[in-house]
């Protein structure tokens, strides 16, 4: 009797993987929530550095140092050219959306947190009587300056290429 193989059969008898069944074996998605998990715990380190006082808050803060959406979509970035190439859609695809996050960082979500910076001075600056002077003040911590965005992204490559390696 003629016995007929599925794709099923012939990847499942031959892809052996040395991780356990409930870590997933890919490598962008791996890459990618760890670049984030690393640039988060890294922001403990640097703002002790600026402020000289450790805030646990950073970690689940936006902003700062360095960028830990520059870092998950460059990591992503990395992990797909890596293991499928770069002249496929999925590459493609997390370019665009890396370029995407990283200008949107460092513009409109910039300036949007350098403009809470100036609403939560002028509603400091009303008299007590007034009724915005007790209105909560604004996230002013949004966006990243360009050097930030540049760290996170490096941080991304390595965290891709370690991912890899490994």
């Amino acid at each position: 009797m003629d016995e007929v193989m599925t794709a099923a059969d012939a990847t499942s008898g031959s892809a052996t993987t040395s991780s356990p069944a409930w870590i997933p074996a890919n490598l962008a998605l791996i890459s990618a929530f760890l670049a984030c998990a690393v640039a988060q715990f890294l922001k403990l380190f640097t703002s002790w550095y600026k402020d000289r006082r450790w805030d646990s808050k950073r970690m689940l803060d936006s902003g700062g140092m360095p960028s830990s959406h520059s870092a998950t979509v460059t990591a992503l970035t990395v992990a797909v050219g890596l293991d499928q190439g770069t002249g496929g859609a999925a590459f493609a695809l997390a370019l665009v959306l890396a370029l995407i996050v990283m200008y949107d960082a460092t513009g409109v979500r910039l300036h949007a947190g350098r403009q809470a910076e100036l609403l939560n001075q002028i509603v400091c600056e009303l008299p007590p009587e007034h009724p915005l002077s007790t209105v909560r003040p604004l996230r002013d911590s949004l966006g990243h300056t360009p050097v930030q965005v540049v760290a996170g992204a490096i941080l991304g490559c390595i965290v891709a290429y370690l991912m890899r390696a490994a």
